[in-house]
């Protein structure tokens, strides 16, 4: 039974050769394309629509500098919030469930955030490392503990975004099969647990679009850091 429920998580294999390229690059087909027409059909001027509010609400607090990286970020946002939801549809795979996926996503963009603000200002880069007014005798523990929590960042975007999907993944799988279960025994206590199977993947389809959000808004404040 524990070996069935993480079996949704494997990557899948056809004649040795993982389909996890497939399961990134075929969603993107589905977005629209600009144009070069005046006006722009609903789903065009929708998607333009989110992305700029979205673009603006993260780079608001950031200095103009920064602002490079809008393009990157705001591409990022859409593959992360893509890759989650098509998850939640029925046969298909979530490739940001894979741990290897978000931590190379994570700490690629971490170390060039971090390599940024080396080149540009390293005296205000390192001085994150010693908060402003802290004793002497505690000088050379503080520097170590900021180190550590420094490094530990990308590992924290990366498992806060594998875990939050695997357990959202998970809680749907054991509902739906118990619902499934129950359906012949107990039909009156299926239909209510087919309802909050229903609310479940209303709830984890919203968890993917926050946990999208608060990917992209997090590196953005390691970006204000360095900039």
């Amino acid at each position: 039974m524990t070996l069935s429920l993480f079996d949704q998580f494997l990557s899948p294999v056809v004649c040795w050769i993982p389909l996890v390229a497939i399961a990134i690059i075929l969603p993107w087909i589905l977005f629209p394309s600009p144009t070069t027409r005046w006006l722009n059909n609903r789903s065009l001027t929708s998607q333009n629509w989110f992305l700029s509010q979205t673009t603006s609400q993260i780079f608001s607090p950031i200095n103009p500098p920064g602002h490079k990286w809008a393009l990157l970020l705001s591409s990022l946002l859409i593959f992360l919030a893509t890759m989650n939801t098509a998850g939640l549809l029925p046969y298909t795979f979530t490739p940001t469930s894979q741990l290897s996926i978000n931590m190379g996503l994570a700490g690629a963009l971490w170390m060039g955030v971090v390599i940024l603000g080396m080149r540009t200002q390293p005296t205000h880069s390192l001085g994150h490392l010693l908060p402003e007014g802290a004793p002497a005798l505690l000088t050379p523990i503080l520097v170590i503990i900021e180190t550590i929590s420094l490094f530990i960042r990308p590992i924290a975007l990366g498992v806060r975004l594998t875990a939050n999907l695997t357990a959202g993944h998970l809680l749907i799988q054991l509902t739906s099969t118990a619902t499934l279960a129950m359906l012949t025994i107990m039909p009156v206590t299926a239909i209510f647990t087919g309802i909050l199977l229903f609310l479940l993947a209303l709830l984890e389809a919203a968890v993917a679009l926050i946990q999208a959000y608060v990917f992209v808004l997090l590196l953005s404040l390691y970006l204000q850091e360095n900039v």
